[in-house]
């Protein structure tokens, strides 16, 4: 697939999960640790990946819902407030995997049209691309 590309982000992790990740420019720099729910120490003021993996699709979600919203189907709404869970678990072949639950909170429209914004915000958010056939995504549309 040719890809016209628009933008690149950099990042570096050192020490895996019990480590640090920053951004080139420096404007991300968190610190990382296992859960104990993973069986890790779970220090304080630390975060793991897949909070931001949830952080960045939530933001990127609600960017093509933007996007679809004023481009495609030519709907104002009021609001767009996505939430987004990002679990990690074990899979039945070996190894680990992720599943995410995306709720759009959409304000100002009808339900209807909500439904279809999120559907069709599903189809070109480049983070549903990337996990497309290979992560579940579950989509949950609340009209507020």
């Amino acid at each position: 697939m040719a890809l016209n590309i628009l933008y690149t982000a950099h990042a570096t992790a050192t020490g895996g999960r019990n480590g640090h990740t920053q951004t080139a420019d420096g404007q991300v720099s968190h610190d990382l640790s296992i859960p104990k729910s993973m069986g890790g120490p779970g220090k304080p003021n630390t975060t793991t990946p897949e909070d931001l993996f949830a952080a960045g699709y939530a933001a990127c979600f609600g960017s093509a819902c933007d996007f679809v919203a004023k481009s495609m189907l030519k709907l104002n709404p009021g609001s767009v407030e996505i939430h987004c869970d990002v679990g990690i678990g074990t899979r039945p072949e070996g190894g680990f995997g992720l599943k995410v639950g995306l709720t759009a909170r959409i304000g100002g429209l009808s339900r209807a049209e909500a439904e279809a914004l999120v559907a069709k915000a599903h189809e070109v958010c480049p983070y549903s691309n990337a996990t497309r056939n290979n992560v579940e995504v579950t989509l949950k549309t609340e009209v507020v």
